[in-house]
C-alpha cells in the first residue's frame, strides 16, 4: 500500500499562497529568500527517489506551466517524470504526463491508487485536497516547511470546516534561515481537555 504525504510551504499565520496572481495576494515568492541548497536536499529526501503526484485541477494547471519547461534540476526532473494523479472532472484536457484522472469520485479514486503497488504519493499545494484526506483518514503525514514570515493575508493551508483532528510529531529540524521543517503523523480525533 503506497503512503501519502503532504508537504506544504507555509507562513507563521498559515498562509500557503506563493503567487500575487492568484487570490489578490499581495506578495509574491515571498519563501524565496529563505530557500537554501540544504533545504533544497531535505525537500528531495521527502519526496523520496520516486514518488507520484497528487494534486487538485488548479495546482495541475499552475504547475504545468511551469514545470515542463523548468530547467533541468532534480526537483523538476522529479516532479516531470511522476505521474500526475489529478482530481478534475476535465481529465481529456490534461497534458503534462504521466497522468491519471482520479475519476468522479475523489476519495475512492484516492483509496485506488493508494492501495496500488507503487511509489508513495506527494501532495503539494492542493489545499483543498488535504482538508479531503484528512477528512477521510487517507494522509500518512503531513510535512510543513515554516517559514519565518507573517503575511496576514491570502489562502492558508487548513480551509474553514477542516475536520478537528490530532497530530503526532515524528521529526523536526530547524534551519540557520529560520525555516523549520516538522513532520507529523495523524493521531486521531481530536483529543481536548
Amino acid at each position: 500500500m503506497r503512503k501519502i504525504r503532504i508537504i506544504e510551504q507555509i507562513s507563521l499565520d498559515g498562509v500557503i499562497q506563493q503567487s500575487a496572481d492568484e487570490n489578490d495576494l499581495p506578495y509574491s515568492h515571498w519563501s524565496a529568500p529563505y530557500r537554501t541548497p540544504t533545504g533544497r536536499d531535505l525537500i528531495l529526501a521527502a519526496y523520496g527517489e520516486s514518488f507520484g503526484l497528487l494534486l487538485g485541477r488548479r495546482t495541475y494547471d499552475m504547475w504545468s506551466g511551469f514545470w515542463p519547461k523548468a530547467p533541468s534540476s532534480p526537483i523538476a526532473d522529479g516532479l516531470n517524470a511522476a505521474t500526475k494523479y489529478v482530481a478534475t472532472h476535465r481529465p481529456e484536457s490534461l497534458e503534462w504526463g504521466p497522468f491519471e484522472g482520479l475519476g468522479p469520485d475523489i476519495v475512492e479514486g484516492i483509496r485506488r491508487i493508494k492501495s496500488q503497488d507503487g511509489p508513495d504519493l506527494i501532495l503539494w499545494g492542493s489545499s483543498t485536497l488535504t482538508s479531503t484526506l484528512l477528512e477521510h483518514g487517507l494522509a500518512d503525514e503531513v510535512l510543513l516547511v515554516v517559514y519565518p514570515v507573517l503575511l496576514g493575508t491570502g489562502k492558508r493551508f487548513f480551509a474553514e470546516g477542516t475536520p478537528p483532528r490530532s497530530f503526532e510529531l515524528v521529526r523536526t529540524k530547524a534551519m540557520p534561515s529560520g525555516i523549520v521543517l516538522s513532520a507529523y503523523k495523524l493521531a486521531g480525533p481530536l483529543k481536548t481537555g
